[in-house]
């Protein structure tokens, strides 16, 4: 009796020595999630127009800024060079259809003579590369009109899409080489999104049916607000980068408020769902030695070390790819108060009690 009086007032002092703490365990829920990348916004269409011939800038018909339409006359280059050269050709090729007429005339005349057997037939073979000479030369100033029409043509630098005008370098009366740059225009309707994904993501993202259809993701704007109009994504690039190791998608979005311009920065944002993912506090967890590490506890109540692997991390909560069971009960408040070995005496809270998601 007095030895059994012993181990009860032992057993009672190691009860009264257990502290208490609460305790949670991990929860296994759907966790939406969203992917962010850095992207740079294009225009559809943007051009650089330059000058396709030399000369004087006569006139510019539009100001900086200004929406423009398809064909619309936006610059002037002095034309009379142009329209002298194009008189000239007209007329080689009047000349040159005269001279084949005249060969043509020839050769028939040959043609009779030779059946009469007036001439021989090597005179007739002559007037026939007579006529095959002047029809050459027929073609060749036929060419000559039509590259001085096309050259009179370029003199009037006209836009080739609806957009709208960006800087203008030059004023009228500036001297414009061939080639010059005279500005660059605009197209800013729909846009494009250019952002890098790494290898790993890109193999979970082409995976995706649904990132091609309208709507499927979005667009934060460099202020932080969201765009209205949600896009889809089009396409990425075929080779991935050996320096980076990412690969580069597109992303369109539409624009008809014109808010979004050719150079501007923003973050594409893809929603996902992860399907039941096993989900603990962020204020259970620590660090030992690089590694993310809970506390949890063994059917005796005591604390064992454990460490852990997370997928994701969220504002306060972390999705655990590996090291937990949603059985595994850990410790949420008091972890740099104990250690590993000690027996505690468990207050068990639910997770959505103590630290809701």
């Amino acid at each position: 009796m007095l030895l059994a009086s012993c181990n009860e007032d032992k057993s009672a002092d190691n009860d009264e020595k257990s502290q208490s703490f609460p305790v949670t365990s991990g929860i296994v829920m759907d966790v939406p999630h969203r992917q962010e990348y850095v992207a740079s916004i294009q225009n559809s269409n943007f051009i650089e127009l330059r000058a396709r011939v030399s000369g004087y800038l006569e006139k510019v018909s539009v100001d900086e800024g200004q929406r423009v339409t398809e064909g619309q006359v936006l610059f002037t280059i002095s034309s009379q060079g142009f329209q002298e050269e194009l008189k000239r050709a007209n007329a080689r090729l009047k000349s040159a259809k005269a001279e084949a007429k005249m060969a043509e005339i020839d050769l028939k005349n040959n043609q009779l003579l030779l059946e009469k057997k007036i001439i021989s037939k090597s005179e007739w073979e002559m007037a026939r590369a007579r006529l095959d000479s002047a029809m050459a030369k027929v073609d060749e100033a036929d060419t000559e009109v039509t590259d001085a029409e096309r050259k009179l043509t370029y003199a009037e630098v006209r836009a080739p899409f609806d957009g709208i005008i960006n800087r203008i370098r030059n004023k009228a009366g500036s001297l414009i080489s061939e080639d010059d740059l005279l500005t660059t225009l605009s197209n800013d309707g729909d846009v494009y999104a250019y952002f890098n994904v790494s290898e790993l993501e890109y193999l979970d993202l082409v995976k995706r049916k649904d990132l091609g259809e309208n709507g499927s993701v979005l667009l934060e704007l460099a202020n932080g607000e969201i765009h209205h109009y949600k896009g889809r994504i089009q396409t990425w690039e075929s080779v991935i980068s050996k320096s980076t190791g990412n690969i580069a998608f597109r992303a369109s979005f539409p624009n008809p408020e014109h808010i979004l311009k050719q150079g501007s920065s923003g973050k594409v944002i893809i929603q996902s769902q992860l399907k039941d993912a096993l989900v603990i506090p962020q204020k259970c967890t620590f660090e030992v030695q690089h590694k993310t590490c809970v506390f949890t506890l063994n059917a005796d109540n005591s604390v064992q070390l454990r460490s852990i692997d997370t997928k994701l991390r969220l504002s306060n909560h972390y999705v655990i790819e590996s090291g937990l069971l949603p059985t595994d009960r850990i410790i949420f408040e008091g972890i740099q108060v104990v250690k590993e070995g000690d027996v505690i005496a468990p207050d068990f809270k639910l997770q959505k009690e103590v630290a809701p998601l």
